[in-house]
């Protein structure tokens, strides 16, 4: 009787480990492994705090706005570090918050009179490799042991970049090729950029073991002067058996081709004319049920795009365009989860739920936040996470009725400009503020 018992136990905690195990994912890269800020974690609390479900906190060696990615019992994201004058790549223990490496690879921290950082592009990762890129240009890839594989500055390869503001988007891994945008001025900016000639916006692939470059494929645009400029991120997507890179800036959307970099449609632009020359982009795009969305710069208004076009697309390409002023997004890139798009409105705090094929406003909510939010909205377990810049923390219920399920406060006291999304992986939340990193879980 007694064996049997412990036969009966052993095997219930090995189905309940089994389980456990079926629900962990991993998230590879800024905006999780479906790439559009969801995955299908399950098991996270509903309410958080420093003390409430903490599993631990670690303290990081300087300032960052990288999303942590999470695979398997490692997390990996940058910090700037003073100390050093760069910017450092990071392994923590997930199950212990410790700091497992730590690698040098970014020269430098800021631009001068900057509030940005160079620690502001997250990592990502095929489980073999990690790929680190700086906002000085340096790009360096490390095996999961933190050995340096290979490096290269991006700056010295192609020219310095045309930016006004500290540039920043996020490699991509997709296709067994590692990409990188640069949508950046014509001309040059202050010291920045060549003079001599036009900078070229372009998208750059590279072999993931060598870092050598596959091809680069000159993007061009009529944009003019800082909406030349886009902080965007590359999305892989496939529609209809089609794969493409979707890329976002220069006052078009554009789909690409991930194996020659060729251009396979194109649609804009929320800047008639080209007209306005300061529109810079920062949203990235989402694709969700057969729409790309599209969010113009500065909480100009939102397009949904029917995907699958080929060519210069018309405006018959145009799902919808959104006609309330809070659906729009300057800086957050929208989240798509369970069948719904969520926009968050980040300037007048409103978050928004948006049926896909028809734009249609299912809620348009404001939060309770002091200040501007700006990190991107994170789907799991049924919930929405939300982060503002002072590390104000909202739990929000997907689905089409509002419900605010909690809020709390995981920022310190002279936490100012917060603006990582929250990623859910493994069975936790990994919450960053700046120079601390929270690891939240039941």
């Amino acid at each position: 009787m007694i064996r049997a018992l412990k036969t009966i136990s052993f095997v219930t905690t090995l189905m309940l480990v089994v389980v456990i195990n079926a629900r962990a994912e991993n998230w590879p890269n800024w905006r999780g492994p479906a790439n559009n800020g969801s995955t299908d974690e399950k098991g996270l609390p509903d309410s958080f705090s420093k003390t409430e479900n903490l599993r631990w906190e670690a303290s990081l060696p300087g300032d960052g706005a990288s999303t942590p990615i999470v695979w398997g019992d490692g997390v990996y994201l940058t910090s700037i570090d003073e100390s050093a004058d760069g910017v450092v790549a990071l392994k923590l223990d997930r199950n212990t918050g410790k700091i497992v490496w730590k690698k040098l690879f970014g020269k430098g921290v800021r631009q001068e009179r900057s509030r940005s950082n160079y620690a502001s592009p997250s990592a990502v990762t095929n489980g073999k490799r990690v790929f680190f890129f700086s906002g000085s240009g340096d790009l360096a890839a490390f095996d999961l042991d933190g050995k340096q594989v290979w490096a290269r500055n991006i700056q010295k390869d192609y020219g310095t970049f045309a930016f006004g503001w500290t540039f920043s988007t996020s490699p991509v891994l997709w296709n067994d090729t590692l990409y990188l945008q640069v949508l950046q001025r014509d001309v040059a900016v202050d010291d920045k950029g060549f003079k001599d000639r036009k900078n070229e916006s372009y998208i750059l692939a590279m072999e993931p073991e060598t870092g050598k470059e596959k091809w680069r494929h000159i993007r061009p645009t009529p944009a003019q002067m800082e909406s030349r400029e886009a902080f965007s991120t590359p999305v892989p997507n496939e529609y209809k058996g089609r794969k493409e890179l979707l890329v976002i800036g220069g006052d078009y959307l554009t789909g690409h081709d991930p194996d020659t970099g060729k251009e396979l449609w194109r649609w804009g632009t929320w800047n008639p004319g080209s007209k306005e020359p300061f529109w810079r982009l920062v949203p990235s795009p989402v694709f969700g049920d057969g729409i790309v969305i599209a969010c113009g710069p500065k909480t100009a208004q939102a397009y949904g795009i029917k995907a699958g076009g080929s060519g210069t697309l018309s405006d018959d390409a145009i799902a919808w365009v959104s006609k309330e002023k809070e659906v729009a997004s300057d800086v957050p890139t929208p989240l798509f989860y369970e069948g719904r798009f969520y926009m968050l409105n980040g300037r007048k705090k409103v978050l928004n739920c948006i049926e896909p094929k028809s734009g249609k406003v299912l809620w348009s909510e404001r939060l309770n936040a002091k200040v501007k939010l700006e990190a991107s909205p994170t789907g799991a377990d049924g919930k929405i996470y939300i982060i503002s810049h002072l590390g104000e923390v909202f739990v929000v219920r997907a689905g089409d009725k509002f419900e605010l399920i909690s809020e709390s406060n995981m920022g310190e006291a002279q936490s100012t400009f917060i603006r990582t999304p929250i990623v859910a992986a493994q069975g936790s939340l990994f919450i960053r503020a700046n120079d601390k990193l929270y690891c939240i879980g039941k």
